[in-house]
């Protein structure tokens, strides 16, 4: 049995009373603005206020009413053609098969069903309906679509069917609403054997018309788009002519044209195309003394003044154009009328601006002058150069203020010092000059102009206007009342005063240099050439600051119109910012070249000569000061030598005085023979005990981020003990080319923690190439550490081995990714082993018996004999005879002598006890204690180092027997 689909009534809509009904907050109204009204403000078309925007409105409800009702009408009648289709063909297909003999004789035959039920899926396919259903006069189903309903009676009252009738009806009942068509089948004798039912369902009408209503909605938009269109350019047509305004408008407008026209200010002439004019208010007749009975009339038999006529008879737009007319100024200005589709013609309007033009010119003036030195205050003194701030404010004042600026600054102000009391005592040297254009006489940048800054008695100083006297560059001079010159200047820069007595710098305005006659006389054939050029004007201005004269700025002119008193403020203005600004990067020249020169006498100046290693630096201060970098290479006792690199965090003095502090304390250390690690655990507690100095003051910045790398190598074993505190690891190079970057321990930034140092040691092949570096090389904000590090070793790898080639392709490859940001101290040491030869080694073990000290000894002096040493040889078998026998006598075996012949021949001493002799004094009564006093007198160096298993006194003596102390490769016998 089929499900049976169950139709859901409507629920009716709960309507809510109103005082249960949400209320809507209510916005805040508006204050409405009051519009003029007029019709020189034209409104949109859609503007529901004026005539055209009510019309648009109304003809587009009245069109949206048509498009909704035709498209209401069109839905039920698709409607009504799709439930007529339906009809005919449930019809047709229910009376075709009524009428054929096999569906009569199968409802006579014992079995209908076996015999109808392939007939009705066929008929219902062939008639395109949805269901065909047959059956008796019972109105049992004998064939169905659904085989579960067959044998089942169908609803509905089949009467008229059984009468004899055919009919179509809108069945609503089981399985589904349809249209369905009822045919009586007949057998023979005309008797009512069965019905046949076919129909369609009403869902599938409503299919076929939803398909159909989106055509109808689009005809309907469609329509209502063009019908929109019209009513559009039918308003617009309507508001270009009505311009927009309503009926109450247009009233007003006419009723207070005449008021307002005739009371403003400005005189208002009308004219139509041929120039005739249409209006004239009070203001215009009486601004361009009309005559009466001027309407009508045209522009030329009005004979206004000839500017203004011309421009009215010509109609050419205008704005604020000034003419003369009748002893007044009038700002005209005249608009076409017939640009938006009015009539042809102009409009003219006249203000008197006799009064303003003054005032004008004085608000012009004064915005020029602050643009000058809004413009002033955000170009000059960019940086802390002295010259560059000079031609920053050459470049400001050409062309805004002057032609031509030059400016010229005393000697000591350019090297940074402090300047001369007595600014006329100084040097001048010219440091910027700037051009408009054109050709001039003034002297180029780096002379000594002709002129000093202007000086002038105090006396005198104190009243200007008895005192005629221009000064500044080339040819110009101070006079007094009498004529005297109060300064001059040779062309060789010496200073002559023809006055005693005290003198004062001051600006000089001279706005007439032609009709000044004193100023020639200082250089006549200069003068000329100034005058030549064309050059009118001049102001100069010392450039002073704290209360010193630092140079002088000097302004020409010979296009632009002469100095004006008022241009005297503004160049005063400008050159004392500039002043101040050239005064402070004078200071930081000052400081800066101070902080370099401690820096650089802080820092090695060259490397000390030694064959362990062929060693090549770097360094690149920072660009905004002195940093803490440093780096070292110490020669130490038994050929070795000590490589050493810092970085004390911070710029300053500070900074380049704490690397002074460290690199001394590492040298001090390095000469005990200290290990790597107790070298570092040493300059820590120092750090440690700088920090707490109670003399810090509060504003001195802690040592604490300190970081230093310490390599020890000895070329006799090729050994290398590192050990570094925070520091960057080091690079070493092979000599196959294949690079690494050394494991030694890291450890903590010098200061910062207790923790014990590790030292590394690695052994180096021969010409290995080791690398020490600060982070200001491989650290970059942008960049991560680890491709910096790639590629040092990639260009590592790709470079020579010399030192020096090595540093600068180190420098290539990585400097150019480094912006402004990343300006670090760069300290660079490049270093490539050596190793002693076997054959200038000598080494024995010696029995702890005093009987052996005689074997050694005569083996010592072979082998000295052999290097070549024969002259060093007796003092080498005193000093290996008192060391032997104070090792055998107060040490532990085993003890070990060893020769090395390099730069200098060392005798070592091992034992396996640490007790340290010491130097003393012995009297005259003693038996011993002389062999350590001895031993100190003989030798050039001595010492003792310790090391996991005992200690080593060595003693240093020069080569002789023909070879010198200080050569670069080792002694080659």
């Amino acid at each position: 049995m089929a499900s049976k689909r169950l139709m859901r009534p409507m629920r009716p809509r709960r309507l809510r009373p109103p005082w249960k009904r949400p209320q809507r907050p209510q916005r805040p109204q508006r204050p409405r603005r009051h519009r003029r009204s007029g019709a020189g403000r034209r409104r949109s078309p859609l503007a529901l206020r004026s005539v055209a925007g009510q019309m648009f409105v109304l003809q587009l409800a009245i069109v949206l009413l048509l498009v909704v009702a035709a498209a209401v009408v069109l839905a039920w009648q698709a409607r009504e053609a799709d439930v007529r289709s339906a009809r005919e063909r449930s019809l047709a297909c229910a009376a075709t098969l009524a009428v054929t003999p096999s569906t009569s004789a199968a409802l006579r035959s014992a079995r209908p069903t076996g015999r109808l039920q392939p007939v009705t899926p066929r008929a219902v396919r062939a008639c395109g309906i949805d269901y065909v259903a047959i059956l008796d006069r019972k109105g049992i189903r004998r064939s169905d679509p659904l085989p579960g309903l067959i044998g089942e009676r169908a609803d509905g009252n089949f009467g008229r069917a059984l009468a004899g009738r055919t009919y179509t009806e809108q069945f609503r009942g089981e399985l589904t609403d349809s249209v369905r068509a009822v045919v009586p089948v007949r057998g023979p004798g005309g008797r009512v054997v069965g019905i046949v039912t076919a129909g369609v369902d009403f869902a599938t009408v409503s299919a076929r018309l939803d398909r159909e209503l989106p055509w109808v909605a689009v005809g309907a938009v469609g329509a209502l788009l063009l019908a929109a269109a019209g009513a559009g350019l039918v308003g617009r047509r309507l508001n270009r002519q009505t311009r927009g305004l309503g009926p109450a408008e247009v009233t007003r407008m006419y009723e207070h044209h005449d008021a307002v026209l005739h009371s403003v200010r400005e005189g208002v002439l009308v004219l139509d195309g041929d120039r005739r004019l249409l209006l004239a208010n009070d203001e215009a007749q009486r601004l361009l003394d009309l005559p009466g009975g001027a309407q009508g009339r045209t522009v030329a038999e009005l004979g206004p003044a000839s500017g203004v006529g011309d421009l009215l008879a010509s109609g050419r737009t205008a704005t604020d154009e000034v003419h003369v007319v009748g002893g007044r100024l009038l700002a005209v200005s005249q608009r076409p009328t017939g640009e938006r589709g009015g009539p042809a013609g102009s409009v003219a309007t006249f203000r008197d601006t006799t009064e303003l033009r003054e005032v004008a010119g004085q608000a012009e003036v004064a915005a020029q002058r602050l643009d000058l030195l809004y413009t002033a205050g955000l170009r000059i003194g960019t940086t802390l150069d002295v010259r560059r701030t000079a031609e920053e404010l050459a470049e400001v004042a050409v062309p805004r203020f002057a032609d031509v600026a030059c400016v010229d600054l005393l000697d000591p102000v350019i090297s940074g010092q402090e300047p001369l009391p007595d600014p006329t005592a100084a040097t001048v040297r010219r440091v910027a000059l700037r051009a408009g254009g054109g050709d001039h006489p003034l002297q180029p940048v780096g002379s000594l102009p002709h002129i000093p800054p202007v000086a002038v008695p105090r006396e005198h100083a104190k009243h200007p206007e008895g005192t005629a006297c221009t000064a500044g560059a080339e040819g110009v001079r101070g006079t007094g009342e009498t004529g005297e010159p109060a300064v001059r200047r040779g062309v060789d820069g010496h200073t002559a005063e023809p006055g005693a007595g005290a003198r004062e710098v001051r600006a000089v305005f001279a706005p007439d240099l032609a009709a000044t006659t004193e100023w020639r006389g200082a250089d006549p054939e200069g003068a000329a050439r100034v005058l030549r050029a064309g050059f009118h004007s001049l102001i100069t201005v010392p450039m002073r600051a704290r209360g010193t004269v630092l140079g002088l700025a000097g302004f020409w002119r010979r296009e632009q119109r002469p100095f004006q008193p008022e241009d005297l403020a503004s160049a005063e203005e400008l050159v004392t910012r500039t002043a101040v600004c050239v005064d402070n990067a004078r200071r930081y020249a000052r400081e800066h070249g101070m902080a370099v020169t401690l820096q650089r006498s802080l820092l090695p100046g060259r490397l000390p000569e030694q064959n362990a290693v062929g060693a090549a630096y770097r360094y690149l201060p920072a660009q905004a000061g002195v940093g803490g970098d440093w780096f070292d290479v110490i020669p130490l006792p038994g050929a070795r030598v000590a490589l050493v690199v810092g970085d004390v965090v911070g710029h300053g003095l500070h900074a380049a005085a704490t690397m002074g502090r460290l690199r001394t304390a590492v040298h001090n250390f390095s000469s005990l023979d200290l290990p790597p690690d107790e070298l570092l655990a040493h300059l820590d507690e120092l750090v440690a005990r700088i920090d707490q100095d109670p003399t810090r003051g509060p504003e001195t910045e802690a040592v604490t981020g300190a970081t230093v790398l310490y390599a020890l190598y000895d070329p006799a074993s090729g050994r290398c003990h590192l050990a570094r505190a925070g520091h960057p690891p080091p690079v070493l190079a092979h000599p196959d080319g294949t690079t690494r970057v050394l494991a030694a321990p890291a450890n903590l930034p010098l200061g910062l923690g207790t923790s014990p140092f590790e030292t590394h040691t690695v052994t180096l092949p021969e010409g290995s190439r080791l690398v020490l570096y600060t982070d200001g090389l491989v650290r970059l904000r942008t960049r991560d550490l680890d491709d910096r590090l790639d590629l040092l070793r990639s260009t590592l790898a790709g470079s020579d081995d010399d030192p020096g080639h090595t540093c600068t392709a180190l420098l290539d490859a990585l400097l150019p990714d480094r912006s402004e940001s990343d300006r670090d101290d760069i300290a660079l040491l490049v270093a490539r082993t050596r190793r002693l030869p076997p054959d200038r080694i000598a080494q024995w073990e010696v029995p702890s018996d005093p009987e052996a000290v005689a074997p050694v000894r005569t083996a010592c002096r072979e082998r000295m004999t052999a290097w070549g040493l024969g002259e060093t040889a007796f003092t080498a078998e005193l000093l290996l005879s008192e060391l032997l026998t104070n090792a055998i006598r107060h040490g532990e075996p085993p003890v070990t002598v060893r020769l090395l012949c390099d730069r200098y021949l060392t005798c070592e001493v091992s034992d396996s006890s640490s007790t340290a002799p010491h130097v003393r004094r012995a009297t005259t009564v003693d038996e011993g204690g002389r062999g350590l006093f001895l031993i100190a007198q003989l030798a050039r160096h001595w010492g003792i180092r310790y090391g996991p298993h005992g200690k080593t006194i060595w003693a240093e003596l020069p080569l002789t027997g023909g070879r010198g102390e200080h050569t670069d490769e080792p002694p080659v016998v």
